[in-house]
């Protein structure tokens, strides 16, 4: 089973829009997943039929026995978070659940509870099986939570015989975006034509290659600077790592997407949504043949 991931090296470059389209144009043989837990918003533009919901648990917090608690203050002391009052009352978002006050009180009065930080979904949409899911504002776990998400996304493909799976990655280079790319086939990496979006796509770049993954690109409003648009591509070229496709900016994209439509599917020609078809016939070639 074949698993590739959109991703980016910051928020804000087109990574969802360009998912949601080519789960639009890809056929009905696969399973999507949105990884971005952090920030989901895959679902606002196919807005799936939920299905199943799970609670996901991804962290602890220190939890006080009133009975057995003597206020004797030692918790709020040794606290390195300050998540302790003096009177003993314990902040849940200041907690980071390191056990310390656990271990440490004479009486036994406190305990690890786990936390529900977020929420784990199977949806249906008219392109394909979706699992999503949504972490909480402040929830702790975010890679755990993607990780879940993949390995649901998996079972969902075996079950129903899909072939591969379209995942819509986290951005940036910490944890989420180290789960999104575990084990996948292949990584279109989404950048744009800014210095900050080529320093970005640097480092992304070389968290994809520790992975040994193959690695594509997609330049976004290319022609906002076309000089900077070739460093990136002479950059890649030099890396060895395909640039797949070029997509212009254009005043529509906001118009279409506030009103919940893709590209791709408009009545009328565009610019946008022929570079995103031009993108799906590369992405084709990388993957199956």
């Amino acid at each position: 089973m074949k698993e590739v991931v959109v991703i980016s090296g910051k928020g804000g470059t087109g990574k969802t829009t360009v998912s949601a389209n080519l789960a639009v144009l890809a056929d009905e043989n696969f399973v999507l997943a949105d990884c971005d837990v952090d920030a989901p918003n895959l679902h606002l533009l196919l807005q799936p039929h939920i299905l199943e919901d799970e609670a996901f648990y991804g962290g602890n917090v220190a939890v006080r026995n009133d009975d057995l608690c003597v206020s004797c203050g030692l918790c709020a002391v040794l606290c390195h978070f300050d998540a302790i009052a003096t009177d003993g009352t314990i902040d849940p978002i200041k907690c980071e659940g390191c056990n310390l006050c656990v271990v440490k009180c004479p009486m036994g009065a406190l305990k690890l509870v786990s936390q529900q930080t977020g929420n784990l979904y199977f949806s249906e949409t008219k392109v394909a099986p979706m699992v999503h899911a949504k972490l909480k504002a402040g929830g702790e776990n975010s890679g755990k939570l993607v990780t879940q998400v993949k390995q649901n996304a998996q079972k969902v493909a075996k079950e129903y015989q899909k072939d591969w799976i379209l995942i819509d990655g986290s951005p940036g280079i910490g944890c989420p975006t180290i789960a999104s790319l575990k084990g996948v086939e292949l990584a279109l990496v989404v950048t744009e034509a800014t210095v900050a979006g080529f320093s970005d796509l640097k480092r992304l770049l070389q968290l994809v290659q520790q992975f040994r993954t193959k690695a594509l690109v997609i330049i976004n409003k290319y022609d906002l600077n076309l000089k900077l648009t070739e460093e990136i591509e002479h950059f890649c070229q030099d890396q060895k790592i395909s640039v797949i496709g070029r997509i212009p900016f254009s005043e529509e994209v906001m118009d279409v997407l506030r009103k919940g439509e893709m590209l791709v599917n408009q009545p009328q020609p565009n610019v946008v949504g022929d570079a995103l078809r031009d993108i799906w016939q590369q992405l084709k070639i990388n993957l199956f043949a």
